[in-house]
């Protein structure tokens, strides 16, 4: 799959948790609901955050801190002064996905591909971890969010 072109389809499952952080204009950014965020220290260490995208390689110190609960956008280089809603721990986050199956990948590790696809397992290149499959039903894989996490597999 590619990397969202629109905001993906969420369904919250019990009480929604967010956050707000502070995005980083080191690169020009259109960001997604839907998109993982995550804090790419070892390409700019100010803790701000970028969207998980195919291009990026998550190193093991950097941190996934959420799930874009908005769509938002920076330009490179502007003023680093927006913000962003994310989805954090404790919520169980549904994501349109044909990846999972239905009480076998009950606690399964899930980990971005890239901003539109789910896998079971890190992919060459590191991906952030996401957190466990709570449950599959109705086409979509319920995440229990583990944000923020520090990558230390990638």
């Amino acid at each position: 799959m590619a990397d969202l072109t629109a905001a993906a389809d969420l369904r919250v499952l019990g009480e929604a948790y967010t956050e707000k952080y502070l995005l980083d204009t080191v690169a020009a950014h259109v960001i997604y609901k839907g998109t993982p965020m995550i804090v790419d220290q070892d390409v700019d260490a100010t803790g701000k955050l970028v969207p998980f995208i195919s291009t990026v390689v998550v190193a093991a110190t950097d941190v996934f801190m959420g799930i874009a609960a908005e769509n938002k956008s920076v330009t490179i280089g502007a003023l680093e002064n927006t913000y962003i809603e994310c989805y954090v721990y404790p919520t169980i986050l549904g994501f349109k996905s044909a990846v999972f199956t239905a009480g076998v990948d009950n606690g399964v590790a899930v980990y971005a591909d890239d901003s539109g696809l789910l896998v079971g397992v890190a992919g060459i290149g590191a991906h952030p971890y996401l957190g466990k499959v709570f449950k599959v039903e109705g086409g979509y894989c319920y995440v229990s969010l583990s944000a923020p996490y520090i990558c230390v597999g990638a």
